[in-house]
């Protein structure tokens, strides 16, 4: 078993999951509980497991073994259940996602308006609030086009806020920025932490990791390999695999 988190509650556990792509068996056996207010950072290799496992956590990837729920409730399937998931669960992408054709303040308010009912008015003044927290107030009626990575990713998360989730997914949120931007990125996701939400965390970015995380987790061809502290997989790898992975990126 796990050791419980900050609060002690599982917020999210996965047991035995198994995914395939046709032949390609992307997950093996993958076993995890993220508990309310952890920090949880998903390293390994490009091709092993990292993004497919955010998206299964939401059900953009149904599994084809094992259960996944969250805050003691297994995924739904479908419907209406499945899209409060969704709004429970926030995500943010590699590649930002945001409606080209709607300003920042639209973006972020799309889902309290047409999702949670709320008056427009109301909504644009939770999502100023919003911006201003990921220091992008002064860009709330500019169009994703005319601001840069950073920001976009920042509007990103924003607006998986902006459904008060009672977790936040982080699909590799810096891998499509240039390197001058992540530190704005990684920043905002700090703060997120700090105020204590649940996050899953599949990235390279290993400064975060070892200043953020309560535990990491290294996955190498679908299986976790290692689980434990920062200060465990970082000074103290057990196994070969993750030392070879951290020589490589730890320069």
């Amino acid at each position: 078993m796990e050791q419980p988190g900050p609060n002690g509650a599982p917020m999210i556990r996965i047991e035995h999951v198994d995914k395939h792509f046709g032949e390609l068996h992307v997950l093996k056996d993958i076993n995890l509980e993220v508990t309310t207010g952890q920090v949880v950072v998903v390293l390994g290799p490009s091709g092993s497991g990292k993004s497919t496992l955010c998206r299964a956590i939401n059900r953009l990837e149904p599994v084809d073994s094992g259960t996944i729920a969250v805050d003691g409730r297994p995924l739904p399937a479908e419907g209406r259940e499945l899209a409060q998931l969704r709004a429970d669960v926030g995500m943010v992408f590699q590649s930002f996602n945001l409606f080209p054709y709607k300003t920042v303040i639209e973006n972020v308010i799309e889902g309290p308006v047409i999702v949670q009912g709320l008056r427009s008015a109301d909504a644009r003044a939770y999502g100023l609030e919003l911006l201003n927290k990921v220091g992008l107030a002064d860009k709330a009626d500019a169009y994703p086009s005319k601001i840069s990575g950073g920001q976009q990713q920042r509007a990103a998360i924003a607006r998986a806020l902006a459904m008060r989730p009672k977790a936040m997914l982080f699909d590799e949120p810096t891998s499509s920025l240039d390197p001058e931007l992540v530190g704005e990125v990684l920043r905002v996701m700090e703060q997120v932490a700090g105020e204590g939400m649940t996050m899953l965390v599949a990235t390279h970015e290993m400064g975060f990791a070892r200043k953020v995380a309560d535990r990491v987790m290294f996955l190498d061809q679908g299986r976790v390999l290692e689980l434990g502290t920062p200060d465990e997989l970082f000074g103290r790898p057990r196994h070969e695999r993750l030392r070879r992975f951290l020589n490589k990126v730890l320069v």
